[in-house]
């Protein structure tokens, strides 16, 4: 009797994130069977240049023998210890301490996940803690935005603002608001400039904490730029009226830069993009350039010492996980930030994102099926004019050796930072073509 297809048995045993049962019933699933610099080669042998970083992470590129090797050696030496209690691992200790020196703005601690999920709902107990210790237990409601993507997790789901996300699951939970999103000039009224655009957030937002009530009002959560949700872009002036509308009522702020962070929007940190100057972060992708599952969250010395506080009437910090600061991961973490900053990958991507911003719109822009190109750095998008047209395009793309990802009525690009001009006019060629066979 003939084994079954690996086709076959992926149809009978996996269950497939944000993928259709239905879909994966009728169709043959993309085998990727190995990776080198930017691109990937499926089970059949045909290779894709990869405009998405494998999902928005895999930024250093595939085949790093220096990452791999690195993992290797750690799993060999010590496969696994934990973190609880006090019990520490040399290589979490290290990139602990790596994080803090790279952080966007000065942070006092490091908790190490495995997820962008994971961590958003730690950074949502560390809120709820530090209020309770503050004397404020009441204050727990969130702020986060329409279409931003926060994780996948109860917790993180409802601060996500997907619909799609929340369908079908009872979310979100009570006590999660959301606001508009931020980008101009898709977003922006009939003549209002990028600045009154701004200040109209700004001034939506104070209603929206003054509505729920300041005194019970704990943290807003925003991404840099949104990436599921359609790589939104901000208004010029946004961050700084926002930051001015949260210190006036106390309100935390939490920079979700899962995708931002490593180098995709040209600074280390999207933070830095923006003026951004969060009171916790949330990182994980870029952080080991998806060569091992780890995230973390970078608390700021103020909270951390709420925290400690607690110690008389709490104990320990009794949250964590298993793998938390994982010493393979925590190795792969070490090894990939060694490789930004010997090759300054932060700063080719600054370049390369200028080059691959400016041709995907002298390009593209001009199309009569596109209604927007927008990004910043190594992020970008290229909005259809039809919404429906976005899995259309995604799908040409594929046919014709490129992987991208349709999100917000848009397809999404984010590409290993190591892209070079050559690969930027591959892409921007195998657009163009997509969106001529839109007709």
């Amino acid at each position: 009797m003939p084994h079954p297809s690996l086709a076959e048995l992926d149809r009978a045993s996996w269950l497939h994130p944000f993928s259709s049962l239905a879909d994966q019933a009728a169709r043959e699933p993309l085998v990727i069977r190995e990776a080198r610099g930017c691109r990937v080669t499926d089970a059949s042998g045909r290779e894709y240049l990869d405009a998405m970083a494998g999902l928005w992470c895999v930024n250093a590129g595939y085949g790093r023998r220096e990452i791999a090797d690195a993992m290797a050696e750690q799993a060999g030496r010590l496969a696994y210890y934990h973190g609880f209690a006090g019990a520490a691992t040399e290589p979490a200790v290290r990139l602990a301490a790596k994080l803090l020196e790279l952080a966007p703005v000065p942070m006092a601690r490091v908790f190490f996940a495995t997820s962008g999920s994971e961590a958003n709902d730690t950074q949502i107990k560390l809120i709820w803690q530090y209020q309770h210790l503050r004397g404020k237990p009441g204050k727990r409601k969130l702020v986060a935005r329409r279409r931003g993507y926060h994780g996948s997790t109860v917790a993180a789901a409802s601060l996500t603002g997907l619909p799609y996300v929340h369908a079908g699951f009872g979310l979100p939970l009570a006590g999660f608001a959301h606001v508009s999103p931020a980008h101009w000039p898709s977003e922006s009224s009939a003549g209002e400039s990028e600045d009154a655009h701004a200040e109209r957030l700004a001034r939506e937002l104070e209603e929206t904490i003054v509505r729920e009530g300041p005194d019970t009002v704990a943290a807003f959560f925003a991404e840099p730029v949104m990436g599921a949700g359609g790589v939104l872009v901000p208004p010029a002036s946004y961050f700084a009226r926002i930051q001015s509308v949260l210190k006036r009522h106390d309100v935390l702020l939490v920079a979700d830069e899962v995708i931002c962070g490593f180098g995709r929007l040209g600074r280390w940190f999207g933070s830095q993009r923006f003026g951004i100057v969060p009171d916790l972060v949330t990182i994980a992708k870029g952080l080991t350039s998806g060569y091992a599952p780890l995230s973390a969250c970078l608390v700021s010395a103020p909270i951390v010492e709420v925290l400690a506080s607690g110690a008389k009437e709490l104990g320990a910090l009794n949250h964590g996980y298993t793998y938390s600061g994982h010493p393979v991961a925590a190795a792969a973490g070490l090894a990939n930030l060694a490789i930004f900053e010997r090759e300054r990958l932060v700063e080719v991507a600054d370049r390369t994102g200028e080059l691959l911003q400016r041709r995907l719109r002298e390009t593209c822009a001009s199309h009569p099926a596109v209604k927007d190109v927008r990004g910043v750095g190594m992020i970008a998008a290229v909005e259809p004019r039809q919404a429906d047209d976005a899995k259309r395009l995604n799908s040409l793309l594929l046919a014709d050796g490129v992987l991208t990802r349709a999100v917000g009525g848009a397809i999404a690009m984010s590409p290993p930072l190591i892209f070079g001009a050559a690969e930027v006019e591959e892409l921007v060629a195998a657009l163009r073509r997509a969106l001529d066979k839109l007709g």
